[in-house]
Protein backbone atom coordinates (compact mmCIF):
# COMPACT_ATOMS: atom_id res chain seq x y z
CA UNK A 1 0.00 0.00 0.00
CA UNK A 2 3.10 2.54 0.62
CA UNK A 3 3.91 1.65 -3.08
CA UNK A 4 0.77 3.08 -4.11
CA UNK A 5 0.72 6.06 -2.35
CA UNK A 6 4.07 7.01 -3.64
CA UNK A 7 3.25 6.47 -7.33
CA UNK A 8 0.57 8.60 -7.08
CA UNK A 9 2.39 11.60 -5.56
CA UNK A 10 5.25 11.46 -7.62
CA UNK A 11 2.38 11.95 -10.33
CA UNK A 12 1.14 15.00 -8.96
CA UNK A 13 4.04 17.70 -10.35
CA UNK A 14 4.17 16.14 -13.46
CA UNK A 15 -0.11 16.96 -14.25
CA UNK A 16 -0.40 20.08 -12.46
CA UNK A 17 2.74 21.94 -14.39
CA UNK A 18 2.18 24.08 -17.55
CA UNK A 19 2.72 27.00 -19.65
CA UNK A 20 0.37 29.36 -21.07
CA UNK A 21 -0.12 30.51 -24.25
CA UNK A 22 1.03 34.12 -25.28
CA UNK A 23 0.16 35.62 -28.41
CA UNK A 24 2.31 38.28 -29.47
CA UNK A 25 0.99 40.23 -32.65
CA UNK A 26 -2.91 39.98 -32.18
CA UNK A 27 -3.06 42.64 -35.22
CA UNK A 28 -4.44 41.56 -38.36
CA UNK A 29 -1.94 42.08 -41.19
CA UNK A 30 -3.16 44.81 -43.57
CA UNK A 31 -1.34 44.91 -47.23
CA UNK A 32 -2.17 46.69 -50.34
CA UNK A 33 -4.81 45.69 -52.04
CA UNK A 34 -3.48 45.32 -56.55
CA UNK A 35 0.31 45.48 -55.28
CA UNK A 36 2.21 45.35 -58.60
CA UNK A 37 6.11 45.81 -58.92
CA UNK A 38 7.43 45.79 -62.01
CA UNK A 39 10.03 45.22 -63.67
CA UNK A 40 11.35 42.78 -61.46
CA UNK A 41 14.69 42.27 -61.68
CA UNK A 42 15.28 45.86 -62.71
CA UNK A 43 17.34 46.23 -65.54
CA UNK A 44 17.50 50.10 -65.83
CA UNK A 45 16.60 53.13 -63.32
CA UNK A 46 13.10 53.03 -62.58
CA UNK A 47 10.74 50.32 -60.86
CA UNK A 48 6.97 51.18 -61.38
CA UNK A 49 4.53 50.58 -58.13
CA UNK A 50 0.92 50.26 -58.64
CA UNK A 51 -1.85 49.81 -56.18
CA UNK A 52 -5.39 49.98 -56.46
CA UNK A 53 -5.49 53.33 -54.94
CA UNK A 54 -2.45 54.67 -56.44
CA UNK A 55 -2.21 57.59 -53.48
CA UNK A 56 1.14 58.29 -51.53
CA UNK A 57 3.62 55.53 -50.77
CA UNK A 58 6.16 55.57 -48.22
CA UNK A 59 9.53 53.88 -49.90
CA UNK A 60 12.55 52.03 -48.30
CA UNK A 61 14.68 49.88 -49.44
CA UNK A 62 16.83 47.59 -47.57
CA UNK A 63 20.32 45.74 -48.40
CA UNK A 64 21.02 42.27 -47.22
CA UNK A 65 22.64 43.32 -44.10
CA UNK A 66 19.02 45.16 -43.17
CA UNK A 67 20.59 48.80 -43.94
CA UNK A 68 18.13 51.71 -45.11
CA UNK A 69 19.67 52.68 -48.49
CA UNK A 70 17.07 54.29 -50.05
CA UNK A 71 14.34 56.54 -48.88
CA UNK A 72 11.69 58.60 -51.02
CA UNK A 73 8.62 59.17 -51.11
CA UNK A 74 6.30 59.18 -54.64
CA UNK A 75 3.14 60.59 -55.41
CA UNK A 76 3.38 58.60 -58.85
CA UNK A 77 3.76 55.02 -59.71
CA UNK A 78 7.67 55.58 -60.83
CA UNK A 79 10.41 55.03 -58.44
CA UNK A 80 14.07 55.86 -59.52
CA UNK A 81 16.35 53.07 -58.15
CA UNK A 82 19.48 54.29 -60.25
CA UNK A 83 21.79 55.37 -56.99
CA UNK A 84 21.52 51.69 -56.44
CA UNK A 85 23.98 49.30 -57.06
CA UNK A 86 23.44 45.70 -58.53
CA UNK A 87 22.26 42.91 -56.03
CA UNK A 88 19.30 42.16 -53.86
CA UNK A 89 17.22 43.98 -51.92
CA UNK A 90 13.78 44.33 -49.67
CA UNK A 91 11.49 46.89 -50.61
CA UNK A 92 8.90 48.29 -48.85
CA UNK A 93 5.99 50.15 -48.99
CA UNK A 94 3.56 51.74 -47.17
CA UNK A 95 0.52 53.72 -48.23
CA UNK A 96 -2.41 54.70 -45.91
CA UNK A 97 -1.32 52.53 -42.99
CA UNK A 98 -0.90 49.69 -44.88
CA UNK A 99 2.36 48.12 -45.42
CA UNK A 100 3.95 45.51 -48.07
CA UNK A 101 7.18 44.16 -48.55
CA UNK A 102 8.65 42.36 -51.59
CA UNK A 103 12.44 40.89 -52.92
CA UNK A 104 13.81 43.75 -55.58
CA UNK A 105 16.60 42.27 -57.72
CA UNK A 106 18.59 44.49 -59.52
CA UNK A 107 20.50 43.93 -62.43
Amino acid sequence: MKKLYFVILMAIPIFTYGQELVSVNTEPIQELKGFKMYPNPAYGDEVYITTESNGTKEIKIFDVFGEVVLTDRITTNTLDISRLVPGVYVLQVTEQKKTMTRKLVVK
